[in-house]
């Protein structure tokens, strides 16, 4: 054989020995397309157990298994654009994945960014989901979310209008509908639950989570939240 021949043999041996452990190395670490998620480093941590005492007069709107290993708290606002693509991409696969799967306790909290008469809006979903008529409502809630734009949007002039049509979904009529955004004591208990968050829990914008202890600010994807929880798994 030539010696040309033979080196290039010893190359494309090489090569394939080279790909070879490659993708052993990548189903030893269950890739497939991509490798997995980093787990991000949280901002800090809290006393998750004084955390999941609720605030008073906010029974806490709750998911999943009160046992499960991995207890999530989300502090979030209504008008909240980041907030609602954290519902519309990360919420429901991370629901179906961990929540209904036992592993997950997913707690939902308000905390509007600016005061009522800075933003009216987030003040009357979060009432609305409060006083909702079966009770607080986390699907009406998530609608709010996933539809946000539709009722806070920039081109949006009637905003109790539309809160009102997405709220018969939840058995609102107009005179509950009224009712409720009128009740000055749960504009009260949203503050109170927005000054606990910050001032016990460092929380100081939105989405912001709470992880078994460990507290995280922004947007996540399903990889980067599926990270943290399997790692607590």
């Amino acid at each position: 054989m030539p010696k040309s021949d033979m080196l290039m043999t010893k190359r494309n041996l090489l090569g394939s020995a080279a790909l070879g452990a490659f993708a052993v190395a990548l189903a030893a670490t269950g890739a497939t397309g991509a490798l997995a998620a980093t787990v991000p480093e949280p901002e800090g941590t809290v006393d998750m157990a004084q955390a999941l005492e609720p605030t008073p007069n906010m029974p806490d709107m709750s998911i999943g298994d009160t046992n499960a290993k991995v207890k999530i708290i989300e502090y979030m606002s209504t008008t909240c654009p980041h907030c609602a693509h954290f519902a519309q991409t990360t919420f429901d696969p991370i629901k179906a994945k961990y929540v209904d799967t036992g592993k997950v306790q997913f707690i939902i909290r308000e905390f509007p960014i600016a005061n009522q008469d800075q933003d009216p809006a987030a003040y009357a979903a979060f009432m609305l989901v409060r006083s909702a008529p079966s009770g607080p409502s986390i699907p009406l809630l998530e609608t709010f979310m996933k539809q946000q734009m539709q009722w806070a949007g920039p081109g949006v002039s009637d905003v109790r209008g539309a809160l009102l049509q997405i709220s018969k979904i939840a058995g609102y009529t107009q005179e509950s509908f009224e009712a409720c955004l009128n009740n000055a004591k749960l504009v009260d208990d949203i503050n109170a639950q927005r000054a606990r968050g910050a001032k016990s829990f460092g929380v100081n914008g939105t989405p912001t989570f709470l992880i078994n202890g460990k507290r995280y600010s922004g947007d996540m994807s399903v990889d980067t939240m599926s990270a943290i929880i399997d790692s607590m798994l």
